[in-house]
């Protein structure tokens, strides 16, 4: 509690000195910077909600942002290099998606955590991390504290992740190439297994990239499967993610006319940039009350399914 009060009065002071809708501006706009990763946009979110400075309207474009932001990201995927890459670890990835995936809904039942919840953790442990979150969430509607909780659990497994797994690996005598698949199925974010594939070795950084690749894709058909899931009680219809459509033709459109490849370039950039900033509007426009929601056994859940997906793929590949 007295961090808290330390946090309230901060933000009074800084009231005192910056307008609300220009200090937004001035962190939206560090954003595009290359030092500001998702874990820094979120954080400082967190902490402008924490001191009480909230921009009154912006936050009804969340949403709408994280949608652009992956459609615009499709435009960096290479559809050659996923097909070329289909030959690696796809196994091991449709196995341990839909086993983290009934795994994640049955303990989130067990553990009586929210559905949101536990359907945003377990698509970020099963498929690509904070990625597939942002994906899921405008399909769920899911509060801004669900989607908050959900990639803070992501954000720290992957911190943890990028020095444990090479540390694992090394003792346990893993090769180039199993631990480059390990490290795709196992690790959430793409930065993360890069990182962890890049310290481990070359070839383990060229494998774990393109199981990646592949993982990622899961998106699509998690995206869709959700939406007929999701049905709304009281109407009949249901609400596709036509966001993901434009993701799939994005893809489609830059191999077909490669020759905008440079224009494409800017476009995955705009759309990871414009991920970052939609992170820390998310993380602005949660409260400490909200967050508490979300429970101890929320973060549990968190950590079990890293770790059923951690061990079990680890099994499979050694065997």
């Amino acid at each position: 509690m007295t961090n808290i009060k330390i946090f309230s009065d901060l933000g009074v002071i800084v009231k005192k000195f910056h307008n609300a809708k220009r200090l937004y501006t001035i962190i939206i706009l560090l954003c595009f910077l290359p030092f500001v990763s998702p874990a820094i946009a979120l954080m400082a979110g967190l902490i402008l909600s924490i001191i009480g400075i909230r921009h009154e309207n912006i936050h009804k474009y969340t949403s709408k942002l994280l949608q652009a932001s992956i459609v615009l990201m499709g435009f960096g995927m290479s559809l050659s290099a996923v097909i070329s890459a289909s030959k690696t670890g796809f196994i091991e990835t449709v196995i341990s998606v839909i086993s983290v995936m009934l795994i994640g809904v049955l303990l989130g039942k067990l553990l009586k955590v929210e559905k949101n919840i536990s359907l945003l953790i377990a698509s970020g442990t099963a498929i690509c991390g904070g990625s597939a979150i942002a994906a899921v969430a405008p399909i769920l509607n899911s509060k801004n504290y669900q989607t908050s909780f959900a990639l803070i659990v992501v954000f720290v497994l992957n911190a943890v992740a990028l020095f444990l797994f090479p540390f694992i690996g090394h003792n346990l005598g893993l090769s180039q190439e199993a631990f480059g698949n390990w490290a795709a199925i196992a690790i959430h974010d793409t930065s993360s297994v890069v990182g962890a594939g890049a310290i481990y070795g070359e070839k383990a950084l060229q494998v774990a990239t393109t199981v990646k690749l592949i993982r990622a894709l899961w998106i699509i058909p998690l995206s869709i499967v959700i939406a007929f899931m999701n049905k709304n009680e009281n109407k009949k219809s249901i609400k596709f993610p036509w966001f993901i459509l434009f993701f799939i033709l994005a893809i489609f459109f830059a191999n077909i006319f490669p020759e905008f490849q440079s224009s494409y370039e800017h476009f995955n950039w705009l759309g990871k940039r414009g991920m970052i900033i939609a992170l820390f509007l998310i993380g602005s426009n949660i409260t400490v009350s909200e967050i508490k929601k979300s429970g101890t056994k929320s973060f549990a859940l968190g950590i079990i399914l890293w770790a059923v997906i951690s061990v079990g793929s680890l099994f499979l590949i050694t065997q």
